[in-house]
């Protein structure tokens, strides 16, 4: 299946993209001077395409959007958290193998 990009979110579109969303909404916190996170990114793209049914994905760019990153406690990048419903149901740091990636996120939305 071919990746999908993915849509960045910004302070402005953030309530109408993630808090209320329909479905669950995994999101990247991300900077483009970040070499986990474009490591990451194609990974993340593949989860995109390979859930859109199920699954919203996007992004921020923490430098873009600080306020939002600080919101999020984000402190190191690449970052990840997981919504539904309009809440938060988990996060983690760091670039990991797609199958992890999977597991953490199946791990959120149970």
């Amino acid at each position: 299946m071919p990746a999908t990009p993915v849509d960045s979110v910004t302070e402005e579109t953030f309530s109408a993209r993630v808090l209320r969303a329909e479905r669950p909404v995994l999101i990247q916190f991300w900077a483009l001077w970040c070499r986990p996170c474009r490591m990451v990114t194609p990974i993340v793209e593949e989860l995109a395409a390979e859930h859109a049914d199920t699954l919203d994905v996007v992004k921020v760019d923490i430098e873009q959007e600080p306020e939002l990153a600080a919101r999020h406690g984000v402190t190191a990048v690449p970052a990840f958290v997981v919504y539904s419903g309009g809440e938060a149901k988990g996060s983690w740091v760091g670039a990991a193998p797609k199958q992890v990636l999977e597991q953490k996120l199946a791990a959120c939305l149970r």
